[in-house]
């Protein structure tokens, strides 16, 4: 079992000639379905309302087959507004409610079996919910894999040194790091991103992984650095490929038999081979999702298809 913990939200995009629409996203919630469509078993833990934007949130989870074992509370389901321009990447604005109240009680019973626990974005930054999410990160370390996508919102969390602080007390605590370009430029802007990623990983992950918009990905790892390529795609948006990126790579590490605590050390040890094909992978899945519109991430067919096309 996988688990993932984080915001989920409404996505409202418009924009740049785009009709409105509304469909269920949030960054971990986005990585959650990216994985039960790529074949893996996850549960998603995270908040959501009673109101309709709430029964929006369970059914899409439902239709994804991803586990939901917390219940919808009293407060609104959060929201964002999602515009593009005519490139069609994406620019955010967000009306939030963080919090998971109660979890921290039931979280042995939750988290048990569980290889891997996601987690990310505005779910490690806001508060209340985020010390609750570092707890149960701290929590799930001895028996899991811990991957981390800061996936930095400065419309929201307006403060670097606090998002830098923030943000590296998830990096000690992760054997996988997921971030763009962007976030690290954001966080470090006195320092290249690659010397960045390379800081991040002297504090203890196994891999960080950059991502830098429609150029290649880049990985360090212990065994050395690792880039590959992207492939050609016609971008109607960019919302979700992030996700989907970080969705398939780590279905990629858990197609590897790399995940759970017992296999830290083995995922230490990964060669640059293995991880330029990881970065492949997550790569292609990426390129499938900025294809369409909205966080459509692909199917394990899907991608496997072009992936051998």
């Amino acid at each position: 079992m996988l688990t993932v913990m984080g915001e989920t939200l409404i996505d409202v995009v418009e924009g740049a000639g785009v009709k409105p629409r509304a469909h269920v996203g949030g960054s971990p919630m986005n990585v959650a379905v990216g994985l039960a469509r790529l074949g893996h078993a996850v549960q998603f833990l995270g908040r959501y309302g009673k109101d309709n934007f709430g029964q929006m949130v369970s059914g899409h989870l439902a239709d994804n087959s991803v586990l939901n074992p917390l219940s919808p509370d009293d407060s609104p389901t959060s929201t964002a507004t999602a515009t593009l321009d005519e490139t069609g990447a994406a620019t955010y604005t967000f009306e939030l409610e963080w919090s998971l109240d109660g979890l921290l009680e039931r979280l042995s019973d939750d988290l048990q079996g569980s290889t891997l626990l996601h987690t990310g974005s505005i779910a490690t930054m806001l508060e209340p919910g985020a010390s609750t999410v570092l707890t149960a990160v701290e929590h799930a370390h001895p028996l899991a894999t811990i991957s981390y996508d800061p996936n930095c919102r400065p419309t929201i969390i307006t403060d670097p040194s606090y998002a830098r602080e923030a943000a590296e007390k998830f990096v000690r605590l992760a054997d996988v790091v997921k971030a763009s370009d962007e976030d690290l430029e954001w966080l470090y802007p006195d320092r290249s991103v690659k010397d960045s990623a390379r800081a991040w990983l002297e504090l203890g992950p196994a891999i960080v992984v950059v991502t830098q918009g429609g150029d290649e990905p880049w990985a360090v790892a212990a065994a050395g650095e690792a880039t590959a390529a992207v492939p050609p795609v016609e971008v109607v948006d960019t919302v979700g490929a992030g996700d989907s990126f970080m969705a398939a790579l780590l279905g990629a590490i858990v197609d590897k038999e790399l995940d759970g605590s017992g296999r830290r050390e083995k995922l230490r040890q990964i060669s640059t081979g293995e991880l330029r094909g990881i970065l492949e992978t997550a790569a292609t899945a990426a390129a499938i999702t900025v294809s369409r519109a909205g966080a459509n991430p692909p199917s394990k067919t899907e991608l496997r298809q072009r992936r051998s096309s």
